[in-house]
């Protein structure tokens, strides 16, 4: 059995000590007490009885208790330099999520029981969002931090929820850490990957491909106390390398952009590689705007189009397969007959007519106000900066709710070896409106919002962000 494993099988067993770690500097100061009695009484009384009944007493108290004061000091040095938790991940799982959300040079940092959670936005209008949940850590230890004494009686219903330790550290600088060992050239292989719909050969990989040598790669990320800075330990076959990261404040003024999960008027889910590609040719003429417009009614289904740029303007529309629209036309009156005996034809038919071939889930449902087509206008510069998520992704989810925000929520899954996974394989259940992949993988999810513009005029987004502000 290696090292590593003896480690992973005894922190399923910790030890616990027979005096508690609390009691065993009252144990020691008693017990160095009682050697200074028995001391002085021996220097008192020199006998031989008394060399067994004092002197070996004083010399038995005065060496565990001057253990028991050196083990007091050194929990009380932990317990006041390690509040803060300890992670070991797979450095090319972290890396791969933060350069998805790498389009700002800051992000914000909350630490949670559940995991740790990254923030970037820019301008109040775009943001971006990637949850590490601590099933892709090795180790996770969270030791949530004491809170502050007050001495403030009213009563506030805000200072019972949990203060999780949130600052503001270098995203840039962060993801230079960690290739310090060349992580980051083992997720190369995503835009590539996104560049056609097509899932790579699995021939790709082999024992000389980064992913295989990343085996022996351990990260190991540390945050003491608050104000201290962001501790990065990096080791490679010997060779250790330990980054500090310094740490700021966060802006008071730093705000969510609000989504309305409970007021959706569209939900489509689909391969993220359509997205990206669409995303890819929409920008070869340089628009300024990206125009959604969907409809479960009418054709065209869904369409995305730039426009407001120096070349025309183009359009890219996801629609049904032309064989299986002419089949429905030409058997109406069978597809008819055969739609009111089986639920499963009947839900094929329903498809074929009121959701492109694409996409997996199609639910377009726009206000009243709205009339039968959903149309919402975005700038296109900040809808590409969440193409580096699109290129990593399995499937996006894209969501628009009452207000306009638009959610782009990207499942990017990983394989056992820590590099992006190329199966398509499905189960049962979902998370957060995506399907979760078979198992002996994990998923992860980066969520980008965004902030429409009002007429296309980029000043109707900033009217729309200080509406949402005040909501």
């Amino acid at each position: 059995m290696s090292l590593n494993q003896v480690w992973e099988a005894a922190s399923a067993r910790p030890y616990t000590p027979p005096i508690a770690k609390d009691s065993q500097f009252s144990v020691g100061f008693s017990l160095l007490l009682l050697a200074f009695i028995f001391t002085t009484l021996f220097g008192l009384n020199r006998s031989f009885s008394s060399i067994v009944s004092l002197g070996a007493p004083a010399s038995l108290a005065f060496g565990f208790g001057a253990v028991f004061m050196i083990y007091a000091s050194c929990i009380t040095r932990s317990t006041t330099y390690n509040k803060y938790p300890v992670f070991t991940p797979n450095a090319n799982q972290l890396y791969t999520l933060l350069h998805c959300i790498s389009f700002a040079q800051n992000a914000t940092v909350q630490i949670t029981p559940d995991g740790i959670r990254f923030s970037v936005e820019e301008a109040r209008v775009v943001q971006g969002l990637a949850f590490l949940d601590k099933a892709l850590f090795t180790t996770y230890t969270f030791n949530a931090p004491a809170s502050a004494d007050t001495n403030d009686t009213t009563m506030d219903t805000e200072a019972d929820e949990p203060d999780y330790p949130c600052f503001v550290v270098s995203l840039s600088a962060l993801l230079e850490t960690l290739k310090i060992f060349g992580v980051g050239d083992s997720s190369a292989a995503a835009s590539s990957r996104a560049a056609s719909v097509q899932p790579l050969a699995a021939s790709a990989s082999n024992a000389f491909t980064a992913p295989a040598l990343l085996l022996n790669r351990s990260c190991t990320i540390q945050y003491l106390t608050h104000g201290s800075p962001l501790s990065i330990t990096l080791a490679e076959t010997g060779v250790k390398t330990i980054c500090e990261l310094t740490t700021y404040e966060p802006d008071e003024g730093d705000l969510e952009i609000p989504f309305q999960r409970d007021g959706v008027i569209m939900k489509i889910i689909m391969r993220s590689a359509w997205l990206h590609n669409a995303i890819t040719e929409l920008g070869a003429t340089s628009p300024s705007v990206l125009k959604i417009s969907a409809s479960s009614k009418e054709e065209p289904y869904f369409t995305l189009s730039g426009a407001g740029g120096p070349f025309s303007e183009s359009t890219v529309e996801f629609s049904i397969e032309q064989q299986e629209a002419q089949d429905g036309q030409n058997n109406g009156a069978d597809t008819h007959r055969k739609v009111l005996t089986s639920d499963g034809l009947r839900a094929r038919a329903t498809r074929a007519k009121l959701a492109p071939t694409v996409t997996e889930t199609f639910l377009v449902s726009p206000p009243s106000s709205m009339g039968p087509r959903l149309r919402q206008d975005f700038k296109f510069g900040y809808i590409q900066k969440a193409s580096r998520a699109m290129a990593a992704a399995n499937k996006v989810s894209i969501r628009g709710d009452r207000q306009g925000v638009l959610s782009l929520q990207f499942m990017i899954e990983f394989d056992t070896a820590g590099s992006l996974s190329t199966s398509n394989s499905m189960r049962s259940g979902s998370v957060q409106g995506l399907d979760v992949n078979a198992p002996g993988s994990t998923v992860s999810f980066v969520d980008f919002r965004f902030v429409p513009l009002l007429d296309e005029d980029e000043l109707g987004g900033a009217a729309v962000r200080e509406d949402l502000e005040q909501t």
